[in-house]
């Protein structure tokens, strides 16, 4: 199994987080735009207003006076270009200059916006100055121009300010917000990791751990609680478990002995017992070692499957482990007709029971001796990879139908092909249950034809 290790960047609460940040750069981005827009609106307003009042009071002044009145009501307003940065002027049907402090009709003909805007140049102290104008055109009935603007550099200039404090704003919000944000997923993430590490003790066999309990009574707390006493009441029902299987294990296994002994007192008495009661004896002291077999083996699955810590774990090399049992059945394989080869990395080293993991290698052998027909060919592969070591095992029989490999290796499962009358169907099923006391996997697959067993162990 390999150890699950947390990407800060890949958790949902980063995710969440950022997210968040997100929705919270939107939402001040949309006040302080708002505010922004409503700000340069309200002082373009002001202005508008300005001019138009001007407009007003320069055309009533025509009426009145006609264009004497208004050169002179112009003129006397140039002098206020230090106040306000008024701008005026009076032209002629053909857009040359009558009065007002622009030297030249400023746009190519009549401008066709309600607001146009232009630039004039001026001097100013040490330097020469281009101001931006907001203007407004009106045909008086003789024919003639009134322009009527005011400066906007100042308004620009607060609209500029504004807009950088704006970004600003956005950028220092968002960045705080992304913060909190790692901040939030950090302290997250690290509550999950301790999570997670537990968890991975408690896979690997030391069952006494327990999920931390930060004592914040946050839904973390209440969690870790609640699966503590899921933890406890598991361990209690495995130990009541392994206390029945060891009393069964007793109770079952000294009558068998015991059965098993007087049948061979029974075949040894003297004088010799007539043949046919002798060959039930021995047929019934197969049927008796038949049962202790699958007893012993039912004991074993039940140890492997009751998460137990593995006992006398050590260092094992699988390959050696497999090369050895190949030579050890390679007469048995070879008085069947059958070619058993083995190939393997060295080293291969896992952390196990040897003994299990030789019963492992046994019953997938024994497997192939049983049902590859003669002529046929089984092989042990051990290979070395980069976190884990794969064993498989392989041959050219008759296999298991797709349909019937995901019960497999559950017990007492047979098949069709199984010879008849041996067996008990615990083979596979223990060979799981040894690679999950290992924290390995198992594998069923098609060798086209016949079956490959594949498990991988963590190295």
């Amino acid at each position: 199994m390999k150890s699950v290790r947390l990407d800060l960047f890949n958790t949902t609460a980063f995710r969440l987080s950022v997210g968040y940040t997100l929705l919270v750069t939107l939402a001040v981005g949309v006040t302080l735009g708002s505010a922004y827009l409503l700000t340069e609106s309200l002082i373009t307003d002001e202005i508008d207003l300005i001019i138009a009042t001007e407009l007003k009071t320069l055309e009533d002044q025509y009426a009145r006076a006609g264009v004497p009145g208004v050169t002179d009501e112009i003129n006397l307003k140039i002098d206020s270009w230090g106040r306000i940065g008024a701008v005026y002027m009076l032209a002629d049907g053909n857009f040359e200059r009558i009065a007002g402090n622009v030297t030249h009709w400023p746009f190519d003909g009549m401008p066709t916006e309600r607001w146009p805007e232009f630039e004039i140049a001026t001097i100013e102290p040490g330097r020469r100055a281009v101001h931006p104008v907001r203007a407004a055109v009106r045909t008086l009935p003789g024919g003639d121009l009134l322009l009527v603007g005011t400066d906007i550099s100042q308004g620009r200039r607060f609209a500029d300010k504004f807009r950088f404090a704006t970004l600003w704003g956005i950028g220092l919000s968002t960045l705080a917000a992304a913060l909190a944000g790692l901040w939030f997923s950090y302290k997250l993430a690290r509550r999950v990791g301790e999570v997670t590490r537990t968890c991975q003790r408690i896979l690997a066999g030391e069952t006494g751990r327990r999920l931390p309990v930060a004592g914040v009574n946050d839904e973390f707390d209440t969690l870790a609680i609640l699966v503590n006493r899921v933890l406890d009441r598991l361990e209690e029902q495995a130990g009541t478990l392994r206390a029945t299987f060891d009393s069964a294990a007793h109770d079952l296994r000294a009558p068998l002995h015991r059965l098993r002994t007087r049948m061979d007192a029974l075949l040894l008495r003297s004088p010799p017992l007539e043949p046919a009661v002798h060959e039930s004896i021995e047929s019934a002291l197969r049927e008796v070692d038949h049962l202790q077999r699958t007893l012993a083996t039912l004991l074993q699955i039940a140890l492997a499957e009751s998460g137990a810590p593995l006992a006398s774990a050590a260092s094992v090399d699988v390959g050696e482990l497999a090369a050895e049992l190949v030579e050890l059945f390679e007469p048995v394989a070879g008085d069947k007709g059958l070619a058993l080869d083995c190939r393997h990395d060295a080293p291969a080293v896992v952390q196990g029971n040897r003994q299990l993991l030789a019963q492992l290698l046994t019953n997938l052998i024994e497997n192939g001796l049983k049902y590859v027909p003669a002529g046929g060919r089984i092989e042990v592969a051990v290979r070395r990879l980069s976190h884990s070591v794969r064993l498989t095992v392989s041959d050219n029989g008759p296999g298991i139908a797709t349909e019937d490999r995901l019960r497999a290796a559950q017990p007492f499962v047979r098949f069709g092909t199984s010879p008849r009358g041996e067996g008990s169907g615990l083979g596979l099923s223990l060979v799981a249950a040894i690679a999950r006391l290992h924290r390995g996997r198992l594998e069923l697959d098609s060798n086209d034809p016949g079956l490959k067993v594949v498990i991988e162990l963590p190295a």
